[in-house]
């Protein structure tokens, strides 16, 4: 009788061993999955401190009388069209990434054209409330960087984990897949041409 228990006992302990082991992958998963998530948060809120900024900046231009209204009104466009693109960083694709990068690589442009027309006007120049917020908006654009890059420290992280052999079955088993990095805007490889067309 004791004889045709060891094999039994055997597989008892194989089978808790491999589900202890699954549980603890599953759990690491779990918190690179919340690490990338955060990071993810961390990325849009760059973006809405720019937003917010763009919004100030465009209150500052308005009061140069002279200033040239289809610039004001394009940098107010794509940050309206950069409010409406959300993600859901659990659920996130590359298309959905790509969309978004696409908005917000759009009101870089725009937002440059409007720093880059700002130059024809002195009295805007020495606004103090203007410089103050193209200094923010420098550093924003800075933090977007830093938090862009962060981000894709943390997909390189879960999908490291995720794609590795034997954590791919698990991860499977648990619904978990590779995620999609935050790729530079078609055509960002190419010179930046520019014109002083004013």
């Amino acid at each position: 009788m004791k004889k045709a228990l060891v094999p039994i006992i055997i597989l008892v302990v194989v089978i808790a061993g491999i589900f202890m082991y699954s549980v603890g992958i599953k759990n690491d998963i779990v918190a690179l999955s919340q690490t990338e998530q955060k990071q993810w948060a961390d990325v849009q809120a760059a973006y809405q401190r720019r937003n917010d900024l763009i919004g100030n900046l465009v209150k500052t231009v308005q009061g140069a009388a002279d200033f040239e209204k289809g610039t004001l009104e394009a940098v107010v466009k794509a940050r309206a069209e950069a409010t409406k693109v959300t993600i859901d960083p659990s659920n996130m694709t590359p298309e959905q990434l790509e969309n978004f990068n696409k908005v917000q690589s759009n009101v870089s442009s725009t937002l440059s054209k409007l720093l880059v027309v700002s130059e024809n006007y002195p009295e805007l120049k020495s606004n103090t409330n203007f410089l103050k917020l193209q200094d923010e908006l420098t550093s924003t654009e800075n933090t977007i960087q830093t938090q862009r890059v962060r981000f894709n420290n943390a997909i390189m992280d879960y999908n490291g984990y995720v794609l590795k052999f034997p954590n791919s079955i698990f991860a499977g088993m648990y619904g978990y897949k590779e995620k999609p990095y935050f790729n530079a805007v078609e055509g960002a490889d190419k010179p930046v041409e520019v014109e002083f067309n004013f």
